[in-house]
């Protein structure tokens, strides 16, 4: 994610992160040492999209003990659960529950081990590089803390933990299983994320298009097998894959329009079993960032063009171009929403700690709940400390989210999550 100024703020007769002292943050402070135990746990524990059952039973637990109403199961491992207190709006939450098919290296001493098989049979690790334990522990605080200060708001909350967001399939699949029809339509819907790059204590936040819509794109290049040491009996699929993976970024500098932000990079590329043997075939997997339908197509068509006029330059078969049927949108905080919630995230953290950030290229599903006429917004929260923060950047050394190196700074990070996530609610749930 995209780094930010350092601003500090430093009060040495507060121990705590948050610049000022209220009532929700003293709470959530000596709550948050409470919750490094559950932290840990879905830490060391992660599982990988639509596998979250054991997440799902740890995380059901923790919500019927701070005395919440847990709905029937949707979407095999997603929760719904309702906290009801009396008339108001209904305002929903989201937590993501799923982790990445990552080898941690972070040293911790509760760093996960755990490991599984991709569909091609070769090991891979797992882990929460992308801070949804984080999220996951934040949500559990602010259910206790809304179960036990009923008197400071009034309405209903519903608590939404959401499957296969790191494959951008959870909301999709929750919604298309009925949740705004099983259940009552929430008025707002509200999410936070952890920042790799945003020191703890502050919060940044986008009004309007904030996260880029996302389209996968897998292009096979065929050709003719045959011996390396022979390229002329052939058609060399890899050569003409590489061609492609250069070729496609002409369309970002040359073709699209240079103050539209677009985004296309090759993530894998899969040809050959051997030094000498000349591949029938070569796929490329390209992920596409857009905000606007109309760049979103220009770079989409760009990609089958050049894949089909390298083909043709090679004497080569037509190739293969499939982009997913389920792009995830572009993930469009509501303008009002924001400016009405903006003013309790100053309230929880100090004015100084809530940050206006410009648009980045990376997406998230929770743009999706946006349909059906609900106003969303999403902010993003802190996770490391400023002087860690500050000497990783002095060595230019920044692990970012998705890196097998990045880990929060918990306890900070839950107190933080915790103060503003339950403020923003409390904004619009007001007391009756």
């Amino acid at each position: 994610m995209k780094s930010f100024p350092f601003f500090a703020t430093v009060l040495c007769l507060l121990p705590s992160v948050i610049a000022f002292a209220t009532p929700t943050s003293e709470w959530a402070k000596k709550e948050a040492v409470t919750l490094m135990s559950l932290y840990r746990d879905l830490h060391t524990h992660p599982e990988l999209s639509l596998h979250e059952e054991k997440t799902r039973e740890l995380l059901v637990k923790e919500l019927k003990q701070a005395g919440l109403e847990v709905a029937p199961v949707l979407g095999n491992t997603g929760i719904v659960a309702f906290l009801k207190n009396g008339n108001g709006p209904r305002v929903m939450v989201r937590t993501d529950l799923d982790a990445l098919p990552i080898i941690e290296e972070t040293g911790l001493s509760f760093a996960s081990k755990v490991a599984t098989k991709k569909k091609d049979g070769t090991d891979v690790g797992v882990m929460h590089a992308c801070g949804h334990d984080i999220h996951m522990t934040t949500w559990i605080g602010v259910a206790r803390y809304l179960s036990t200060h009923k008197d400071e708001w009034s309405g209903t909350v519903m608590f939404l933990g959401q499957p296969a967001e790191e494959i951008g399939a959870g909301a999709a699949l929750l919604l298309g299983e009925g949740l705004y029809k099983k259940y009552p339509k929430p008025d707002f819907a509200l999410a936070l994320h952890v920042s790799a790059n945003l020191e703890t204590g502050k919060v940044s936040f986008h009004p309007g298009y904030a996260l880029a819509g996302a389209d996968s794109v897998d292009v096979i290049m065929i050709g003719k097998g045959g011996h390396g040491a022979m390229p002329n009996r052939a058609i060399d699929p890899v050569t003409m894959a590489s061609q492609l993976v250069l070729d496609v970024q002409n369309l970002i500098s040359r073709e699209k329009d240079p103050v539209d932000p677009g985004v296309i990079t090759a993530g894998s590329f899969h040809c050959g079993t051997k030094h000498n043997i000349i591949p029938e075939s070569c796929l490329v997997q390209f992920t596409v960032r857009s905000f606007s339908p109309e760049t979103r197509k220009q770079l989409l068509d760009g990609i089958k063009r050049k894949a089909v006029a390298i083909a043709q330059g090679s004497n080569a078969p037509p190739p293969s171009v499939v982009v997913d049927k389920e792009p995830v949108p572009p993930l469009f905080n509501e303008p009002k929403l924001v400016e009405r919630v903006v003013p309790f995230l100053k309230k929880a953290l100090g004015s100084e700690n809530v940050v206006l950030e410009s648009q980045i290229m990376v997406s998230e599903d929770f743009g999706r709940y946006g349909s059906e006429g609900v106003p969303i917004f999403m902010f993003n929260l802190g996770s490391v400390k400023g002087k860690r923060l500050e000497k990783m950047r002095a060595s230019a050394n920044v692990p970012s989210l998705h890196s097998a190196h990045y880990f929060p700074d918990a306890e900070d990070t839950l107190t933080a999550g915790i103060t503003a996530m339950s403020e923003a609610i409390m904004g619009l749930l007001p007391r009756s």
